[in-house]
């Protein structure tokens, strides 16, 4: 079965009374394990919510650089992070995109998180845009991880590959213009790559334009397993074993 390490289930066009059939369709695909993510903080509950109610859900629990500042320790509680469905902090992490006026409120929210992740020894879920210097200046390597819906360069990759992080691939992998992003993924080890599809938000081809779900990641998996010359049946073996090393509280479905 396939893992989709990051979908936002919390999103409107995933959760409520659409949740049993989006979870229908990935049984369907063959996409087991899903864990959902937060950013912003006020999904905590839902998120949490979500992994009580169906076994083969999971969550990692953080907020977002959008949110900054926010005060990281006033939802990301011993009390939350030591439910056993709580597999990661995440996601976290830095995003200049849109500019850096908030850039050091970034940094401390970053950061503070990072030091409770180090406190509860839980791995991360890390989200960088246009912030690839920041980013390897923080993590250092003593918080373990993953670098989520990786498209930055391979350049900051061998900086994270030699910290010990993980990479996830999600169906940006299968756009027409994700030259770039496709060869970082070849030079990627296979023992250090998950995937994900970040739903609802890049949908791989041939779903292009369309809300992106779970059984979705299917897609992504067939252009990773082309990119590193294995069957799909030696690559769902490989992703689970990555995935259960990544996040070590989670039992596969």
């Amino acid at each position: 079965m396939l893992i989709d390490t990051h979908c936002h289930l919390t999103d409107a066009t995933m959760c409520g009374d659409n949740l049993s059939a989006v979870l229908g369709r990935a049984a369907d695909a063959g996409v087991g394990t899903i864990i959902c993510p937060t950013a912003d903080p006020a999904d905590i509950g839902a998120a949490l919510g979500i992994a009580r109610a169906h076994d083969n859900v999971w969550c990692t629990i953080g907020i977002h650089p959008e949110y900054a500042p926010t005060d990281a320790d006033a939802y990301l509680t011993d009390n939350v992070l030591s439910n056993p469905r709580v597999v990661g902090i995440g996601e976290i992490g830095l995003d200049y995109h849109y500019g850096t006026d908030n850039r050091m409120a970034q940094i401390e929210l970053f950061r503070r998180q990072l030091d409770i992740a180090r406190r509860c020894g839980l791995p991360v879920a890390i989200h960088t845009r246009e912030a690839e210097d920041d980013t390897a200046e923080i993590l250092t390597g003593d918080v373990p991880g993953v670098m989520h819906c990786y498209t930055s360069s391979w350049e900051l990759a061998r900086k994270m590959l030699d910290r010990g992080f993980f990479f996830s691939a999600s169906g940006i992998l299968t756009f027409k213009n994700s030259d770039a992003v496709r060869e970082t993924f070849r030079k990627i080890p296979l023992d250090r790559i998950v995937i994900e599809t970040d739903g609802p938000y890049c949908a791989p081809v041939p779903h292009r334009g369309k809300s992106c779900e779970p059984f979705m990641v299917a897609d992504t998996a067939r252009v990773l397993a082309d990119l590193h010359g294995v069957d799909m049946a030696t690559l769902d073996t490989i992703l689970a074993e990555n995935t259960g090393r990544l996040y070590p509280k989670i039992k596969l479905s």
